[in-house]
């Protein structure tokens, strides 16, 4: 699947190769969803305050035992579907199930607050007799990865997550203070995560992931990581390896999903130990 990603990057959608390869592609991730159809199904949940939402369920491939849970919060601009099929490959071998959520349903504009919309998918959950209520986590990525750091302080249900530890609330948070100052220049050198502090540190053990998915670079990461550290608080990084294109360079997401699922295992139940930091 990696590499079928840089062949598609390397690819003109407009050119009939290209027209080819993506049919290719989708071809195979069908497959994919074929194997698993069993177990994949569309839910629909009604709230007073958003409407219906919708998302893709995926039980453990467990006998009807009480698994695992990870909230999977797509990026505003995510397909669901293509997320879906991205993720499969992770699971085989894996008692955990998924349920991947739109993150443009936590950004409603009937509310400021988007962890409410994920807060109703986790009421959802904790209600299905084969979800362990007490091992629920959320994986955010892009935009959805704020929206789960959000979740994750609002809710103590949420017992791990891979979001940006509260990043970009603290950068935007940042960016308001300078236009209602008029300040618009840092002093020193700092970085953002040392010139405003996250505003609530996420009571969960969390995980960040650095990259052009997560939206996170690696020093800031780092002082991310530095910052929950040094008040008492468990956070990991992992930084993803990448292939080097003449259109640029692909990052190696399989072995990135890989590392999520391993580090959810290692934050459920017994599992290999994974350290604080991470290069892939």
């Amino acid at each position: 699947m990696t590499a079928l990603e840089v062949a598609r990057s390397l690819s003109s959608s407009e050119e009939a190769a290209g027209i080819v390869l993506a049919d290719k592609i989708g071809l195979s991730l069908g497959k994919l969803e074929d194997r698993a159809a069993k177990r994949i199904e569309r839910v629909e949940i009604d709230d007073l305050d958003y409407g219906t939402l919708e998302g893709i369920f995926v039980s453990a491939a467990c006998d009807g035992a009480a698994a695992p849970a990870v909230i999977c919060v797509a990026d505003e601009e995510t397909d669901l579907s293509a997320m879906l099929a991205r993720l499969l490959p992770a699971l085989p071998g894996r008692r955990v199930s998924l349920l991947i959520v739109d993150g443009s349903n936590a950004s409603v504009a009937r509310s400021s607050r988007p962890e409410y919309a994920l807060g109703c998918w986790l009421d959802y959950l904790t209600g299905r007799a084969d979800v362990d209520s007490k091992r629920i986590g959320v994986y955010g990525e892009g935009a959805g990865a704020s929206h789960a750091s959000r979740l994750a302080c609002s809710d103590r249900r949420i017992a791990a997550a891979v979001c940006d530890g509260g990043f970009w609330a603290s950068h935007r948070l940042r960016a308001s203070v300078r236009w209602i100052t008029g300040v618009w220049h840092e002093v020193g050198d700092g970085g953002p995560t040392r010139s405003l502090p996250t505003a609530r540190h996420v009571p969960c053990p969390i995980l960040v992931a650095v990259g052009r998915r997560s939206m996170v670079r690696e020093e800031d990461a780092l002082e991310l990581q530095a910052a929950y550290q040094q008040s008492g608080a468990h956070c990991s990084v992992v930084v993803p390896n990448a292939i080097r294109s003449p259109l640029g360079e692909v990052e190696n997401f399989v072995a990135v999903d890989d590392f999520v699922f391993d580090w959810f295992d290692d934050k459920f139940g017994p599992a290999r130990q994974l350290g604080p930091l991470a290069y892939l």
